[in-house]
């Protein structure tokens, strides 16, 4: 099964940068060009530092686990087109967001 979805709700599953213990959160995430993408407002969340300290990330949606690798988005002009992708029509898609892009394996 592959994520046909444009915008989805799945849990994100990191490894916790000081534990080593499965991390889950669920959030709403962006299909864009045969790549998912997470994004909140600072990097200071957990799930956002975990991915990039431990890149393999799982991502659990419907009755599948997708494995992938994630990686921080430093383009801004993705960065804003994800944002409005997940916030179409919305004040907050005007918002400046960091991003992690997750490939799928």
């Amino acid at each position: 099964m592959k994520i046909s979805e444009d915008l989805f709700r799945p849990i994100l599953i990191t490894k916790g940068r000081k534990t080593g213990k499965e991390h889950r959160v669920m959030l709403r995430a962006v299909n864009h060009n045969g790549k998912i993408y997470f994004s909140r407002h600072r990097p200071d969340g957990d799930w956002f530092q975990n991915a990039l300290a431990s890149p393999t990330v799982k991502i659990q949606y419907k009755d599948s686990v997708f494995v992938g690798q994630a990686k921080e988005v430093t383009d801004e002009e993705l960065n804003k087109k994800i944002s409005e992708l997940k916030y179409p029509g919305e004040e907050r898609a005007k918002e400046k967001r960091v991003t992690i892009e997750v490939t799928l394996d």
